[in-house]
């Protein structure tokens, strides 16, 4: 019958999640300070639905679970006095949080998100954030920040970044249950541990779903990301650059070593008993609970990989537009986009030609404020960009996933391109002095950086395939070639032979002195994008 449970389910689905065995360590986790949800993650429980209660309801189910005779919890704790803990004592502690809106979610001076309720006991693992940001009132300010922004979205993806000393703290306390669950000869592994970011996930996506009225989508290209920090426990990670020093290097763009990568290395490099010197298991219980630094949304309608920019050398524009300008600038305005990154299958140089079918090339626009397009409204743009302007030259133009922009750069150095380029020689040449370059099939060349590229490239012997060349004798000092190569190929040195550094090269196949008066790229063999009826 559709909606109806079996009698197992029903009173699976009103059992508290925890076993006997867990009793002892559930009762550790408390004294010491830590959350309901934090102890179902220690204790190994890996479904959804306790997690999703609210943090009241569960800690009452806790409660409950853990009660003994005279409604007291009564644990000892290693290194700890034992202590006794009323019900009414915990639960009006929980209270405190739910009367008048006090110790929610709250904007302080600085725009960050933290908590008002200064009785109110933080978690010492996950310093809050499994009990006061994923609650519904957290969430509904998250949505609000989104809905207001103005973003066209019919699915999100939601992600977090938390502090790394999370790491440290849940490394503490992991120590302390294994070591714990070691008396009654039991085993925790740290793979047991739900990780904080699963729960937190498990506990939330229904309420972002449910708030904004969109499914949470693993492969959505708008964001939504709500960033962490803790300043009161910041220091926590600094021992571990001390233990592990070769651990924490430093790196562009990034204002701590501390990051979370690194103090997982460390963690998992460092010995127990070098941890437990130095950092307390269990973990001290905060004073305040986690801020929210930011939340941030991106949608990235297109996909960017190698960015092509306008022709500045010195801080001086050397010619008055570009490519990327001629065509982005249109899209910009179109999607009402902050900024746009291009990038394109290769790039020719500022006096090649690309003619044939074009060349492949894709825009990721920054924050567009409109997404949704008809086809229609496509090839209306696509001959606005056309008009605009006579260098250049738009076809196919459309939307596309970030999995279809993979067949742009796939096989970088696989695929091959078309040129043709008129040559130069010093000596007087006749037909038959260029016939024989018809019969050369698969030509092995190694480059050596070009001289002209050094100061933007490293330096290198690259080997390339010359696939197939066709002459076409102009006069006695030049001739066309057209040339079938593979992709990366630098065509002009491989003319010129840039001094000995492109070897064999046209000058030393002909024993002559040539050099590359114009070039043209005829095709780039990419089947992409698709083709669209004209």
């Amino acid at each position: 019958m559709p909606g109806s449970f079996s009698l197992g389910e029903v009173i699976i689905l009103n059992m508290f999640p925890l076993s006997e065995e867990n009793k002892y360590v559930a009762q550790v986790l408390l004294n010491t300070g830590t959350c309901p949800r934090c102890i179902l993650r220690f204790c190994g429980v890996d479904f959804h639905a306790p997690y999703r209660l609210p943090y009241k309801e569960l800690l009452h189910d806790l409660q409950k679970f853990l009660e003994t005779e005279k409604d007291e919890l009564i644990l000892e704790v290693p290194n700890l006095p034992p202590k006794k803990i009323r019900l009414q004592e915990l639960e009006d502690g929980i209270d405190n949080l739910s009367q008048n809106g006090e110790g929610r979610s709250s904007e302080t001076e600085d725009g960050s998100i933290g908590s008002k309720n200064s009785n109110f006991t933080v978690c010492n693992v996950c310093l809050g954030i499994l009990q006061e940001f994923c609650e519904k009132e957290f969430i509904k300010k998250v949505c609000q920040k989104v809905e207001t922004s103005g973003f066209e979205f019919t699915n999100l993806v939601f992600s977090v970044s938390f502090p790394p000393q999370l790491s440290v703290r849940e490394h503490a306390a992991w120590l302390l249950v294994k070591q714990e669950m070691g008396k009654q000869s039991l085993s925790l592994g740290r793979s047991d541990v739900v990780q904080l970011k699963e729960a937190y996930k498990w506990i939330t996506h229904p309420l972002f779903s449910e708030e904004l009225g969109v499914p949470i989508d693993g492969k959505s290209l708008f964001e939504v990301s709500v960033i962490f920090a803790h300043p009161e426990t910041v220091e926590d990670c600094h021992f571990l650059g001390a233990i592990c020093p070769d651990c924490f290097k430093p790196a562009k763009n990034k204002q701590s070593v501390f990051t979370r990568m690194a103090v997982m290395k460390a963690l998992n490099k460092i010995k127990e008993e070098d941890f437990r010197k130095q950092f307390p298991c269990p973990p001290n219980s905060p004073k305040a609970v986690c801020t929210v630094l930011e939340i941030e949304w991106r949608y990235n309608k297109f996909s960017r990989n190698l960015p092509q920019t306008p022709w500045i050398i010195d801080g001086e524009r050397k010619l008055e537009s570009s490519v990327e300008e001629l065509i982005s600038d249109h899209l910009l305005t179109v999607f009402k986009a902050d900024s746009f990154n291009f990038s394109s299958s290769g790039r020719e140089d500022v006096d090649v030609r690309t003619l044939g079918n074009g060349r492949p090339f894709a825009v990721e626009l920054v924050n567009p404020h409109r997404v949704h397009f008809t086809s229609q409204e496509m090839k209306e743009l696509q001959q606005k960009i056309n008009k605009s302007s006579d260098k250049i030259q738009v076809r196919d133009l459309q939307l596309v996933t970030r999995e279809a922009i993979g067949h742009m750069k796939e096989g970088e150095e696989e695929k091959t391109k078309t040129y043709s380029a008129l040559i130069w020689t010093n000596k007087a040449i006749q037909i038959e002095d260029i016939e024989f370059l018809n019969d050369i099939k698969d030509l092995k060349i190694d480059q050596k950086t070009p001289l002209r590229v050094l100061h933007r490239r490293p330096l290198a012997v690259r080997t390339r395939v010359i696939h197939a060349m066709e002459t076409h004798f102009v006069d006695e000092h030049h001739f066309r070639l057209c040339l079938k190569t593979q992709a990366g190929t630098y065509i002009k040195e491989f003319v010129h032979g840039d001094f000995g550094r492109t070897k064999p090269n046209i000058g030393s196949l002909m024993n002559v002195t040539a050099d590359i008066l114009e070039l043209d790229v005829e095709s780039v063999d990419v089947d992409w994008p698709p083709a669209l009826d004209e």
